[in-house]
């Protein structure tokens, strides 16, 4: 259990965490003798594993003695609690402080790390409520606002491209795949669900298409390329509209696709389709009005739009840990939160898609892909980046899996619009069935 101490300065950077220079001063490697945990210590573990709803998992302080639940069920998920004053930042902020500790060392985790955190969330449920609206005073999550989201978006999409290529598929989609066969590869699935997307919208030669953060432009670019679309496209990232830029050039579709490096409320112009794929997440729901007010500004008489973004079922902040070291700004919605983009627009809802397994699926190929490259993102950012990064991925897998994430697709269109399809056959078929609706 002895720490590896070289952590490089870079490491500090990317994820700001507050106590790089305490783990780069050698003091913990020198790994001094500690007398064995205290009948308090003891007790506060005990009461942290209550807390967690008693599961299956054991706690094992610096002295080495376990701490179970009491039920028989310690099973082989230890969480190893090296030294008294982590297991105190522990049990004063547990959601948040799990993250920090995690990735600077000072808890390691013997077993499945994402079986670990899939456990727990299944022994504590789903609690709204005063927990957490206290979590949301306790750890605000950065703002949205028009000047900030710029800065947000940086901290977590402008770190490389050479460091999501190596773990992301080949035209570096960023967003939950959709899987027609469980066994499908990540590139296939990739593209099943632009498909998918373009499927639902029903997409035209000669639509014109604006969308609402575009990533590294692989939607864009397809829509343009397979269904004849022109697009228009907004994304805050410096390095990834330079990427879709050089890559909508070397297509040959820089006539077609325009990659903006704008904010969405930038958006002008008249559209036949409006489409945001992960961008929701990082609007925040102070500001899901003013969405839905440039959805209303920016769309055609007889648009329609599609929203697919990360969610929960019961509101309440996203975690703390994550919020500040991964997705500054970012909050998950729920269905009811979400009306807030097309109420007040007079948007109708038309179809409502679940694919939370789909984003399961998603993240076991990103946390393998990870894992294989993870001595080369450790030369990039060090080993404090690699643990943190290895949380985080793993952390999301173990929430999609027990239902504490959801991911939606939501589809809309204008209110009073009868040009619909009369059922669902034309989602499953090769994406050109006729779009037409009975007139008997």
């Amino acid at each position: 259990m002895r720490q590896d101490n070289s952590v490089k300065p870079e490491a500090c950077n990317p994820l700001g965490l507050s106590a790089c220079a305490k783990a780069r001063d050698g003091t913990r490697d020198r790994a001094p003798r500690r007398a064995p945990a205290s009948t308090i210590e003891r007790a506060l573990l005990k009461a942290m594993l209550m807390s967690l709803g008693n599961p299956p998992v054991a706690l094992v302080p610096w002295g080495g003695q376990a701490i179970t639940s009491g039920n028989g069920e310690a099973g082989h998920l230890k969480v190893h609690i090296l030294d008294p004053g982590a297991l105190l930042r522990l049990a004063l902020d547990p959601l948040f402080q799990f993250g920090e500790l995690y990735s600077l060392g000072r808890i390691e985790v013997e077993g499945d790390l994402t079986a670990l955190i899939e456990t727990i969330n299944e022994a504590m449920g789903i609690k709204p409520g005063w927990g957490s609206r206290l979590l949301g005073l306790i750890h605000a999550p950065r703002s949205n606002l028009l000047g900030r989201s710029s800065a947000n978006i940086h901290h977590h999409y402008d770190l490389g491209n050479d460091f999501y290529a190596l773990w992301l598929d080949r035209q570096l989609l960023y967003t939950c795949a959709y899987f027609p066969e469980p066994l499908t590869g990540l590139e296939d699935a990739q593209v099943a669900k632009m498909d998918h997307i373009c499927r639902k919208l029903r997409l035209r030669p000669g639509d014109r298409v604006v969308e609402a953060g575009c990533g590294w432009g692989a939607l864009a670019l397809h829509m343009a390329r397979r269904y004849g679309a022109s697009v228009r496209a907004y994304n805050l990232s410096r390095e990834q509209i330079t990427y879709a830029k050089a890559r909508a050039r070397a297509e040959g579709l820089d006539q077609r696709v325009d990659f903006v490096e704008d904010d969405y409320r930038a958006i002008r112009g008249q559209y036949d389709v409006f489409v945001s794929v992960g961008m929701l997440e990082h609007v925040g729901r102070n500001h899901y009005r003013e969405l839905g007010q440039v959805i209303d500004r920016c769309l055609d008489k007889r648009g329609r739009g599609f929203i697919h973004a990360i969610g929960t079922d019961h509101a309440a902040p996203l975690n703390p840990w994550i919020e500040r070291r991964i997705f500054p700004g970012a909050y998950p919605p729920t269905l009811r939160e979400m009306m807030a983009v097309f109420e007040p627009a007079g948007l109708s809802v038309l179809d409502v898609e679940n694919l939370r397994l789909h984003y399961a699926k998603t993240l076991e190929h990103w946390l393998a892909r990870f894992e294989t490259s993870a001595d080369r993102v450790e030369a990039m950012f060090g080993p404090l980046f690699v643990r943190a990064w290895r949380l985080y991925l793993c952390g999301s897998l173990a929430a999609f899996r027990s239902g504490n994430l959801q991911l939606f697709q939501v589809l809309f269109q204008r209110n009073g619009d009868n040009d619909l399809p009369w059922t669902r056959a034309h989602l499953y078929g090769d994406g050109h069935a006729p779009w037409t609706t009975p007139t008997s």
